[in-house]
């Protein structure tokens, strides 16, 4: 699979990297065992640095005694890692096309701003979580809806270090698909103790991930 991005939006995308901000650091991580999209996310991640002098790529393993994948617990492959004015628990696991080509654009945006556009309601309470939420986002790269939940799960990571949000393509890792019954995307798992369906609003989100802090905190 060639993965390419047409000049009109590589122009749209360099425009959209004028307000970055922070420097931007890409982990990628990929393995030497077989990959079936590791080679085109590689490319996907050269072709984005390759639009602002604010980005860099740093090339990993997923190998267990690789220092970064312990570092950041990557256990799947291909995986992202998005860190920017601080070092946020952005990921991103699977090939980002389609329309998730935009969520890993405005992923970065927001890494290497610290800016959210979410109401200061939810900004106030998603800054209260004080358990550790892991947020699994599953979506598919046909999904249209699928963006807007990844890029609040990835804004609720930078409001709040206590919070790794995951956004899955859930096509490349089908063990998954069947361990949390994903039939339907964008599909929510929080701690894998809550879960939900849709592209729901934000508060309807948030919402949710209290639930699951405090479920956790129950035991």
């Amino acid at each position: 699979m060639v993965v390419e991005v047409d000049e009109a939006t590589r122009r749209r995308v360099s425009e959209m990297f004028k307000s970055l901000k922070s420097p931007v650091k890409i982990y990628l991580f990929t393995t030497t065992m077989h990959c079936l999209y590791c080679n085109e996310a590689e490319d996907v991640v050269n072709i984005v640095s390759s639009l602002s002098p604010l980005i860099s790529v740093e090339k990993c393993t997923c190998d267990a005694d690789h220092p970064q994948a312990r570092r950041f617990r990557i256990d799947k492959h291909p995986a992202i890692v998005i860190h920017g004015v601080e070092e946020f628990n952005i990921r991103y696991f699977g090939l980002p096309v389609g329309y998730e080509f935009g969520v890993l654009i405005d992923s970065i945006i927001t890494a290497s701003t610290g800016m959210v556009k979410l109401p200061p309601n939810i900004v106030s309470l998603a800054k209260s979580i004080s358990t550790p939420i892991h947020i699994q986002v599953f979506v598919t790269p046909t999904c249209p809806y699928c963006p807007s939940i990844a890029k609040l799960a990835h804004s609720l990571a930078v409001l709040n270090r206590n919070v790794t949000a995951d956004v899955v393509e859930v096509s490349e890792f089908p063990e998954l698909a069947r361990r949390y019954g994903v039939y339907a995307v964008p599909k929510t798992v929080v701690n894998d103790v809550v879960e939900f369906e849709g592209a729901v609003s934000a508060d309807v989100f948030l919402r949710n991930v209290l639930r699951a802090s405090e479920l956790s905190r129950r035991g």
